[in-house]
């Protein structure tokens, strides 16, 4: 039953609006923005909105099943939540916010490396199935030791995002004064009594709890407020990822390997080769490179070539249930969802999240039944 709080949030696109209020303006921009001109954000949005998917008609649509199996795993949804960094920063403990709706809709929640709160917390306070994100430090030997921690706190599934070589050109975190380092400034300051809701029941309180916040998965000696530098190169992004960490990375994770932000055949054809169980097809969410290619423009490439021998996952864009029909349409298995949950954590925490993901669900199995598709097999592009 929905909360009385978000009766008002009838899709995606108004619990965004909600969230903008709710955020001081820097906040905002940094989680709903793209990089440089942003035009990878439109046309992510006029690639899926070019996708039709014709309806079968006079078919016994009475019983309908949304479930789906995601690397063996059977769920209710073909859904999962994204790794996305500072969800922190949005809501009070977000990332166990994040964690606890997707436990409650039987779906995946992806832990960031750049996580505000620990993956054991993480685990311990949400009862979520638990996947890793990775970003490759510098000092290898610390990237590996990150791991094995995850895996001892419960993470069965690595995901090595492999589109992030050097950090994106976003223009807006200049001129609107937010980036990481935090730093103090006149405009900072404003901004924060201009959204007094958010300041007292996230900042302060995190203030008062623990201090400023911190990137939990950096080792204890190099940890640092999120208003300071690192203090050690170590944990630096590394440039020069290459297929060896995957063959490491392969060697070393006990448990599944998906490697996130492919978006070419002979990089899908590479990983396989490698082992890796998954891919996922995305240019992370327009947030990084701009001219990137939208998912939905290669992803049936990718599908034709890998020919049902490695499992393919899609995100970037989704702000309907039509679109998960889409990209399952196209051969995807499943689909991440990344901001969509962001803005429902932004207005309500947990419940927000969940009524964000019960709305998505709900119009995917509307259009299943205006398609004629009685299970997400029968999502078939036109």
């Amino acid at each position: 039953m929905t909360k009385p709080a978000f009766a008002h949030i009838l899709n995606v696109e108004d619990a965004r609006r909600a969230a903008k209020r709710r955020l001081p303006h820097g906040l905002f921009e940094y989680l709903d923005r793209g990089s440089e001109d942003e035009l990878s954000i439109s046309g992510n949005r006029r690639q899926l909105d070019a996708i039709r998917l014709a309806p079968s008609v006079l078919v016994d649509v009475s019983q309908r099943s949304l479930e789906a199996e995601i690397l063996g795993h059977s769920q209710p949804l073909p859904l999962v939540i994204a790794p996305t960094a500072m969800a922190g920063l949005v809501w009070h403990d977000g990332e166990i916010a994040l964690a606890k709706a997707a436990a409650r809709a039987g779906i995946p929640f992806c832990v960031s490396t750049q996580s505000i709160t620990s993956v054991e917390r993480i685990a311990a306070e949400s009862g979520a199935k638990l996947w890793f994100q990775l970003y490759v430090w510098k000092n290898r030997q610390r990237t590996l030791a990150l791991i094995d921690r995850a895996w001892a706190a419960g993470a069965e599934t690595l995901v090595l995002t492999v589109d992030t070589a050097v950090g994106p050109n976003r223009e807006y975190n200049l001129r609107n004064g937010f980036g990481i380092p935090l730093k103090a400034s006149a405009r900072a300051g404003i901004d924060l009594m201009l959204h007094p809701r958010w300041t007292a029941s996230v900042m302060l309180r995190s203030l008062i709890a623990s201090g400023v916040p911190t990137y939990a998965h950096y080792p204890e000696e190099f940890r640092t407020q999120l208003g300071r530098s690192s203090l050690s190169d170590e944990l630096s992004l590394a440039t020069d990822v290459t297929w060896e960490d995957v063959r490491l990375l392969r060697q070393r994770w006990k448990g599944k390997l998906i490697l996130k932000g492919i978006l070419r055949v002979d990089d899908a054809l590479t990983a396989l080769s490698h082992g890796v169980d998954a891919i996922v097809v995305s240019n992370h969410g327009a947030r990084n490179l701009d001219c990137a290619p939208g998912p939905t423009e290669v992803l049936p490439a990718i599908v034709a070539a890998i020919g049902g021998r490695m499992e393919i996952l899609a995100d970037s864009g989704v702000r309907r249930g039509a679109d998960i029909a889409r990209f399952l349409a196209l051969g995807a298995s499943g689909v991440l969802i990344g901001r969509a949950t962001l803005y429902g954590v932004a207005i309500g925490g947990a419940d927000g999240a969940g009524r964000v993901l019960d709305l998505l669900s709900h119009e995917l199995n509307v259009t299943m039944g205006m398609l004629g598709a009685r299970n997400l097999a029968d999502l078939r592009r036109c």
